[in-house]
């Protein structure tokens, strides 16, 4: 089951005027961590060290990749702070502590751009998916790239491979590096979908072979309500990577259009999947319920052939329960038993009736 969240914070920001920065989302204890890393083709430099200060705006003649990753958004003023080295603007701010804000993508003055993404988790404690809300801030020469506070940073595959000494990552530039993050966050649609398949390999099976109860119904429920969870996920970073492509900003250079255009192959790709899934979720309810109309139909054909056998019994025993004194049958002392027998040869005649016309 997919997890609505609602936060009492969003009433906050009733009322406000437009670049205030509030945080909307989940309340959390911890403090946000950040995380700074340069690289270049030859060499690279992670400070864990979490201080604001070392998060300073590279140089413009410099030639490294300076990439800022932000573990947690539920302090605006460590976000501020960070946002007024930066020069962001505040609606940019705004966005990035606003968790349920949609994905988007925003160019500020051909100098950054914004692209606003949810990743999507799959709790197997709750069975539920979970959604972080994910900000990327790309400038010249450096990314800043915002995340909800968890456990396991989501973005540790994209370390792992600016540590190793060769790879694409470390050969090109901040918009490579956006795409790479961005990577990352498709992957794990992949993920997601392909549990939801497997699922519904193991519904489509038990209602195929009669085994469906209330609870597959209930299942089937919920995941159309996951698929409905994750197409409005995935739908706006077609727009997102359509704007990307289409060079309005000079930041994305021309060697990194090919990886955009495979991801988006990548989107269009999940897109389709889930799209199958909502047509075979779809069909499997129908088949559900015609399985079920079809074993109610059977109960209330065999109780029709039951009440049809004991129609003309009850009759002949009603007419001889009035007890009438000038019933001759009544003094008779085999009557009772030529009854029965009268009974039980209607009843089998009828049986072999409605087995010979096939209703039985």
């Amino acid at each position: 089951m997919s997890k609505r969240r609602h936060h009492r914070s969003a009433e906050k920001l009733l009322g406000t005027s437009p670049g205030t920065l509030t945080y909307v989302g989940e309340e959390i204890e911890h403090a946000i961590k950040i995380k700074r890393i340069s690289y270049n083709p030859t060499d690279y430099h992670i400070d864990d060290t979490s201080k604001l200060s070392a998060c300073t705006l590279p140089a413009t003649e410099s030639s490294d990749v300076n990439w800022v990753d932000v573990d947690g958004i539920h302090e605006p003023k460590v976000v501020a702070a960070l946002g007024q080295q930066y020069h962001l603007h505040p609606l940019l701010l705004e966005d990035v502590l606003n968790t349920e804000q949609k994905p988007k993508i925003d160019l500020y003055d051909d100098t950054v751009v914004f692209v606003t993404l949810k990743m999507l988790h799959h709790s197997r404690q709750r069975q539920e998916i979970d959604i972080e809300h994910i900000s990327l801030v790309l400038g010249k020469n450096y990314l800043i790239s915002f995340q909800e506070e968890r456990t396991k940073d989501i973005f540790e595959p994209v370390i792992d491979r600016i540590k190793a000494s060769s790879g694409k990552t470390r050969r090109n530039g901040s918009d490579y590096l956006l795409y790479a993050l961005m990577d990352v966050v498709v992957d794990h649609y992949f993920l997601i979908t392909e549990r939801i398949g497997e699922k519904m390999d193991e519904l489509e099976e038990s209602i195929v072979q009669e085994q469906a109860t209330q609870q597959t119904l209930a299942t089937l429920y919920t995941l159309k309500r996951e698929l409905s969870v994750i197409r409005r996920t995935v739908y706006p970073l077609r727009d997102i990577l359509s704007e990307l492509l289409r060079g309005e900003s000079d930041l994305i250079q021309h060697s990194t259009v090919p990886y955009l255009h495979d991801l988006a192959d990548h989107v269009n790709q999940v897109i389709e999947t889930l799209d199958s899934y909502r047509e075979l979720i779809s069909g499997l309810m129908e088949v559900y319920y015609s399985i079920v109309n079809n074993r109610m139909n059977s109960v209330m054909k065999t109780l029709t052939i039951v009440s049809a056998i004991f129609i003309p019994l009850t009759f002949i025993a009603g007419i001889y329960g009035m007890n009438f004194s000038n019933m001759p049958e009544l003094r008779s002392p085999t009557g009772y038993f030529w009854t029965l027998f009268v009974m039980a040869a209607i009843a089998t005649g009828e049986i072999i009736y409605f087995k010979r016309s096939g209703w039985m």
